[in-house]
């Protein structure tokens, strides 16, 4: 359960990894669903192209959007999107990363599943074998069938089972012509694939990286922030409800003594019992009413802080006093302002 435990922190204090890891895991995921999955061309001219081209597109769109849904920044960049401006500004710019960097991560899973699939060729024989042109693989004046028969017997390539025009066209010839289309644009999709990756890889050096640093740190800082937030909110719910049974037992306790008469017991034990409550007080952050914290919760949200860390430094000996100098006047405080501008 220990190690459990801490793989669960280090994935948690290294989420960019483990987000890395969920889309290999998707990318693998994929590749096995569709070798486990069972094609069922309809063969029937009227929903071949329909099924083939659903097989090709419609599961890549399925596990993009569960790549965002795996995704614990979506809910993060919808509440920076929507939240009021408050005391705070919105930088686009740092929205548009996280997108973009959302993205990246989700079109993973798709591209495997695309690539998978031109290269088996199974969606793409069945989506155009009707397209077939007769006179490249079978016997064009002399078949007797009309263009409705004609387009139901192509229809019938895919399936091996119940095609029954040899005389016709030759279905192995029309398969291997049709997969090896199939497998030529899976290896032009790898390429494109590859060639966009490598041209982002090596395009973002040339740009300004001092706006690139600013984003990504931004970015990095909001999702540090709101995981300490919901730190701090646990915690203070903790001793919250720590600090608000102690007074309840207190209280039950001091009905009781008035009942059964003052004991000097008691009181050894309250004494005891100071010391373990100081810490829970000081969690409180001075926040003991459920009017207060809900204040604090709506304000996060509507009017969050200024990225304005204002600090001063003052020059003390360790009993507090200001040191003096050699005019033997004190030090004055110096202060020091660091601010976020955003120039976007």
């Amino acid at each position: 359960m220990d190690k459990f435990r801490m793989m669960f922190q280090f994935l948690q204090s290294n989420q960019e990894s483990f987000m890395n890891g969920i889309c290999g895991i998707m990318a693998l995921a994929s590749a096995q669903l569709y070798t486990a999955f069972e094609f069922n061309c309809p063969c029937l001219p009227e929903y071949n192209y329909a099924y083939g081209i659903g097989i090709l597109l419609l599961p890549p769109i399925i596990l993009f959007l569960i790549g965002f849904v795996l995704n614990n920044n979506v809910s993060m960049l919808a509440e920076e999107w929507k939240r009021p401006t408050g005391q705070r500004r919105k930088d686009p710019a740092v929205l548009r990363y996280m997108f973009c960097s959302m993205t990246q991560r989700s079109l993973i899973a798709p591209a495997v599943w695309i690539s998978v699939t031109l290269m088996d060729g199974k969606s793409f024989l069945c989506a155009f074998s009707i397209n077939l042109e007769l006179e490249k693989f079978g016997n064009v004046s002399d078949h007797g069938l009309s263009e409705y028969e004609l387009q139901r017997l192509l229809a019938k390539i895919p399936c091996k089972e119940i095609f029954n025009g040899g005389a016709v066209i030759s279905r192995e010839a029309a398969e291997r012509y049709l997969r090896c289309i199939s497998q030529a644009f899976g290896w032009i999709f790898l390429l494109m694939i590859t060639l966009l990756a490598f041209m982002v890889r090596a395009i973002r050096p040339c740009f300004t990286q001092a706006a690139f640093l600013k984003t990504k740190y931004w970015s990095h800082y909001i999702d540090i922030e709101r995981k300490m937030f919901d730190e701090t909110c646990t915690e203070h719910a903790k001793s919250f409800a720590k600090v608000c049974i102690q007074q309840y037992f207190e209280s039950i306790s001091g009905e009781m003594r008035q009942f059964h008469g003052h004991n000097c017991k008691y009181d050894d034990e309250d004494n005891g019992n100071d010391d373990k409550n100081e810490s829970e007080q000081d969690k409180l952050l001075g926040i003991r009413a459920q009017d207060e914290m809900n204040k604090v919760l709506r304000n996060w949200h509507t009017c969050k802080p200024p990225l304005n860390l204002k600090k001063e430094c003052q020059n003390g000996n360790a009993n507090g006093h200001a040191e003096l100098n050699h005019t033997n006047e004190p030090f004055s405080p110096k202060k020091e302002w660091v601010t976020y501008y955003s120039k976007v």
